[in-house]
């Protein structure tokens, strides 16, 4: 079975190279078919044709190198407006949004938390600000997180910050 941290590592510069940016990936394994999910974006936005240039060329170095066995199918997407969020420059971007997380291990008898995005700190750790308590969570322990689109105007704004 592939590592999802090889895969990083063989698709990022792909991506990268074709001009685009590497935003992160999922790989599931689901029996003898695997799920391998590239998300990439740009300044000026995603299109079909850009997730087609990028999802021929990986194909290409996946069939070179081969590190998924079993039979996958590979996506190319866009992150969304619900963009999922993998590494701490990313949860700068979105600081005063409101997300979803949910923990590898549960923190206080819990795993999922919701709230508004208030800090992140030097030592890879974010600020959540959940019902008028902020929480520290190292991005380590988070398993998933998820930017919640906006509906009705800007996220509950975070005092003291």
């Amino acid at each position: 079975m592939a590592r999802k941290d090889d895969l990083i590592a063989l698709i990022r510069p792909v991506v990268d190279g074709l001009g685009y940016i590497f935003w992160g990936l999922e790989y599931f394994v689901q029996g003898r078919r695997s799920l391998l999910r590239i998300y990439i974006d740009a300044e000026e936005g995603i299109t079909v044709d850009d997730c087609e240039k990028v999802s021929r060329q990986v194909s290409g170095v996946l069939d070179v190198e081969d590190p998924i066995k079993s039979e996958y199918v590979l996506e190319v997407s866009s992150p969304g407006w619900d963009r999922p969020l993998y590494e701490v420059w990313q949860y700068r971007q979105f600081i005063g949004e409101t997300i979803e997380l949910r923990l590898s291990t549960p923190f206080e008898g819990r795993r999922k938390f919701k709230g508004v995005l208030s800090s992140v700190e030097d030592t890879d750790e974010i600020g959540l600000y959940v019902d008028g308590e902020e929480y520290l969570f190292p991005v380590e322990w988070i398993e998933k997180a998820k930017i919640v689109p906006r509906t009705d105007g800007p996220a509950t704004e975070v005092t003291g910050k």
